[in-house]
């Protein structure tokens, strides 16, 4: 149990990946279903709420609400089915492996301007005797 060995389980780290990206859309969409089912819920109720109980009857607020959750809904499905495809994993790799290029080359060129104030002479000097 504590020994300085540890056991390979068997997944390698694309596969790692794999997986927790397929988790994260499986809780995404589950999520938008169930945003969904609860505006449908919802929709129902404040049209009971404005029709039936007369609550506010002498306007209907209930469409101005359902017409603004209904807007947030669809704020949400495009969320989960264009933006998040179109900015996935391989959007994310792509753009940390652009910044950490651009990490590398101010690094070089500060390391460069380093070396050019402060040369560093190559022969070792040798000790008077």
């Amino acid at each position: 149990m504590f020994s300085k060995h540890r056991k390979e389980s068997g997944m390698d780290l694309e596969q790692h990946e794999l997986i927790e990206h397929a988790q994260e859309r499986i809780n995404q969409k589950k999520n938008l279903y169930r945003h969904f089912v609860w505006f449908l819920i919802g929709a129902v109720g404040l049209v009971l709420l404005n029709k039936v109980f007369n609550y506010g009857a002498e306007y209907d607020w209930s469409y101005w609400a359902i017409g603004l959750w209904g807007i947030l809904f669809l704020v949400h499905l495009v969320n989960v089915f264009i933006l998040s495809p179109f900015m996935g994993k391989d959007w994310e790799r792509s753009q940390r492996e652009k910044l950490i290029i651009a990490q590398k080359e101010k690094i070089a060129a500060l390391q460069k301007e380093v070396e050019k104030e402060f040369p560093i002479s190559s022969a070792p000097k040798k000790k008077a005797e």
